[in-house]
């Protein structure tokens, strides 16, 4: 192949890199091609099958050494927590006896409450969360 096709092929990758969400798969590939393109306008390119080869191991060469540490870079380092709302206080809407369930405003959102201690929680007292469960609270005074 021509080794501005490689290197279109490439710029159509890092473009389509761009438009997708950060999987960081196609800019590997984008990479190789043109890595590709390179060797063919150096004339180092050889037969086609020769050039796909290349284009695969470059690609494949650059992903997986490179994309677990770009994917970390570009999430801030460090994976959510889930369970970032356990110890948060909110603040009790509804009575909620012990085992019931009610709702609670916890950062401006209403969610739903469960408490299983032995103590009923009041409307307008404050309380901890002890876990979370799907969009519901558990809750301990």
């Amino acid at each position: 192949m021509a080794w501005w096709v490689w290197a279109l092929l490439g710029l159509g990758l890092f473009l389509f890199e761009i438009l997708t969400p950060g999987g960081f798969y196609f800019l590997f590939f984008g990479v190789g091609a043109v890595a590709t393109s390179t060797l063919v306008w150096l004339g180092l390119g050889g037969p086609d099958w020769l050039q796909w080869l290349v284009f695969t191991l470059v690609s494949l060469g650059c992903l997986v050494p490179f994309r677990s540490r770009l994917v970390r870079w570009a999430s801030g380092g460090e994976a959510p927590r889930v369970d970032s709302l356990v110890g948060e206080e909110v603040v009790v809407l509804d009575d909620v006896e012990p085992g019931g369930v009610g709702k609670a405003e916890l950062r401006g959102t209403t969610w739903n409450a469960r408490t299983g201690g032995g103590r009923a929680l009041r409307r307008g007292e404050r309380a901890r969360v002890a876990r979370v469960e799907g969009l519901s609270l558990w809750l301990e005074p």
